[in-house]
């Protein structure tokens, strides 16, 4: 066989394999992310003969109350962070990964992608290189809540903390971020998708539809309930009594800044330990946000998480009196002064700007399919010694986060390299 007609086989062969490859790939990414909910319960997965988490000997933390308060005053380590959806649980996130990074402790992370398998519920061996008794400091990243699990990783000492959104508005960011990978929605024809559903929401809902969880309940969904109950089933006040039992702390997205004092006066922490800049933020949509009668509706729409957000409301502005009205008002200010000094050491042009203006690829986050509508940041040029560290880690966006953590994500970067080749 002449050498050119040689070569050519050989080339012809390689493209072969390389096709080959990236379709194998392909579809083992499609059974990743299209494989539904593994666990219809919340009993626990794990076998028995697996070992609960075995904290190292001497580790110790004051003790938390069932009120949340302290005997004795350590910065505590030992934190789960049960992430919810569009409700800046991103921000808490880099937080919590400074905070973890600069003490060195250990992560519990999952494997492959940048979430536990959701939404399929959580279980302990999902996490990334675990092993029966393994114990972690932190765990942070997207899952559908199974308490069980969760709690066999960390210590008994671990303090639990989520986030929470005012229903509609999360619904709206929710239904405008996902809606691309919800196939209900596509039927909808109106230039205001959102209205048109909001109109008649059981014509286009159906609780089965891939992706449908997105588009109703989705806090008690990522809680580990089911958000197709009757709202006057007296199991959504128990479900709500039992986020209150478990949880130490429940922040609230509209009171963002009030609720990181509370969590640093929770943790002992201090104030450059919840230093933030807002990260994963949607640039303003050229639709109006939900007022009026689309606002009713869409609380209507979500009202298990109502239901939810009004319980923990009353609490939080329980938790701000007893922390004293005036202390609070003093300490926010400290934080948004600190946070404004740090946008001015730390941003180019001092604010957030879109995907295309970005100038840095490790600074550019995920995007949503089919948009660019996230904004990032741009670190400047010339950052004193003493800050350079600091300002990159507050603006790094969460997958180069955990990149530079060593998450093993080779789901979600083979996912990035088939939307960047097909232009999604």
């Amino acid at each position: 066989m002449p050498p050119t007609l040689q070569k050519k086989r050989w080339e012809s062969m390689a493209k072969g394999l390389v096709l080959g490859a990236l379709f194998t790939s392909f579809l083992l990414l499609l059974y990743s992310y299209a494989m539904p909910p593994l666990h219809t319960g919340l009993t626990s997965t794990t076998p028995d003969a697996i070992a609960p988490c075995s904290p190292v000997s001497g580790e110790s933390e004051g003790v938390i109350l069932a009120n949340g308060s302290f005997r004795g005053c350590q910065p505590r380590r030992n934190i789960v962070f049960m992430k919810t959806h569009k409700t800046a649980s991103s921000t808490l996130l880099n937080i919590l990964f400074r905070f973890g990074q600069k003490h060195g402790l250990k992560f519990a992370f999952p494997n492959g992608r940048n979430d536990f398998d959701y939404p399929a519920f959580f279980t302990r061996s999902l996490v990334q290189d675990y092993r029966p008794g393994a114990c972690f400091n932190i765990i942070c990243n997207h899952m559908r809540f199974h308490y069980e699990e969760v709690r066999g990783l960390v210590p008994p000492n671990a303090t639990f903390i989520t986030v929470l959104r005012d229903p509609a508005r999360l619904f709206e960011s929710s239904f405008h971020y996902f809606g691309p990978v919800v196939p209900l929605t596509w039927k909808l024809s109106s230039s205001d998708k959102l209205a048109e559903f909001l109109q008649d929401p059981d014509r286009y809902y159906d609780p089965n539809g891939y992706n449908a969880h997105y588009l109703r309940n989705l806090l008690f969904f990522d809680l580990g309930y089911d958000s197709g109950l009757d709202p006057d089933s007296p199991q959504v006040q128990e479900h709500i009594l039992e986020v209150e039992r478990r949880f130490h702390l429940v922040l609230l997205q509209e009171y963002f800044d009030e609720s990181l004092v509370l969590l640093k006066d929770l943790l002992c922490w201090e104030l450059e330990d919840v230093l933030y800049f807002k990260l994963n933020a949607r640039r303003d949509s050229p639709v109006p946000r939900l007022s009026g009668d689309l606002y009713r509706r869409a609380t209507a729409w979500n009202m298990l998480d109502a239901r939810l957000y009004r319980h923990f409301n009353a609490s939080f502005w329980r938790k701000v009196e007893a922390f004293g009205r005036e202390r609070m008002a003093q300490e926010v200010a400290a934080l948004r002064r600190a946070n404004e000094r740090m946008r001015r050491i730390c941003i180019d042009g001092g604010r957030a700007v879109d995907a295309a203006a970005i100038q840095d690829s490790a600074m550019q986050p995920w995007q949503p399919l089919g948009s660019k509508s996230i904004l990032g940041y741009n670190l400047k040029k010339s950052i004193g010694q003493r800050h350079q560290q600091l300002c990159r880690r507050m603006l790094t966006p969460e997958i180069q986060y955990l990149m530079d953590l060593g998450v093993n994500l080779w789901v979600t970067k083979l996912w990035k390299f088939i939307r960047d080749f097909l232009r999604w």
